[in-house]
């Protein structure tokens, strides 16, 4: 079963999007903590905290491994349902092994970020016990924007995590609803999905029939409002 976390910092629409079901937790980043309007990061995401008691990822921001281990400890502290989220590199491009070893060894459950191949996956599983919840974040979205098909390397992780019951594979930047099958279909543990996008998944089911009226009758409807004139 493939689990649906939704990807946003919006503390307004995190509450509304805790009621549904089918969101089982939530990831954040710089980018959309910013985005939203935060402007300290501790206090912002304790906020979020107290809106939902189902997984939430954190992300460092630090650039150097010295300071994301010691963000990745304070971030732990926030919550029992915290992911600390580690980006794979540094922005230079360094493998940020020894944070992901070091706060593994601590039983600090993580997310790592920004992962592009199963060669970089590799390089994680190496620095892992087995015992301590870590999500595998593969970027197939951006990977598709720049014409790459991400299948081939989310099939190989899969298969380079199986003996690992702790890993979780997740499809991140997720770019359309039919993302979430195709996740499903290879057995993708988690899919991160933007609010508005789990709204549509929501109507999944709707027959070819169904599409095809609601579709010409929204053409309809924006003429008419229009008063076009042929």
């Amino acid at each position: 079963m493939t689990k649906i976390f939704c990807d946003i910092a919006d503390i307004n629409l995190i509450s509304r999007f805790n009621k549904k079901k089918i969101v089982k937790g939530f990831t954040t980043n710089p980018s959309l903590m910013r985005k939203a309007g935060a402007k300290n990061y501790s206090n912002y995401s304790k906020a979020i905290l107290r809106k939902t008691n189902k997984p939430v990822s954190f992300e460092v921001f630090a650039d150097d491994a010295k300071n994301m281990i010691i963000q990745g400890k304070k971030i732990n502290d926030w919550g029992k349902n915290v992911y600390v989220k580690v980006p794979v590199t540094n922005s230079d491009g360094k493998f940020m092994g020894q944070v992901i070893k070091t706060l593994n060894k601590k039983q600090i459950k993580l997310n790592i970020t920004a992962v592009y191949t199963a060669k970089q996956t590799k390089q994680i599983l190496k620095k892992i016990n087995k015992k301590t919840q870590v999500i595998i974040s593969i970027f197939a979205g951006r990977m598709a924007d720049t014409g790459k098909d991400p299948i081939p390397e989310l099939k190989k992780s899969l298969a380079a995590s199986k003996s690992y019951k702790n890993v979780k594979i997740l499809w991140a930047s997720v770019r359309e609803p039919y993302n979430f099958i195709q996740a499903k279909q290879l057995g993708c543990h988690i899919i991160t999905v933007p609010p508005e996008i789990i709204e549509k998944i929501e109507k999944f089911g709707k027959s070819f029939n169904e599409l095809t009226i609601n579709t010409v009758r929204g053409f309809l409807k924006d003429s008419r409002k229009s008063n076009f004139q042929i």
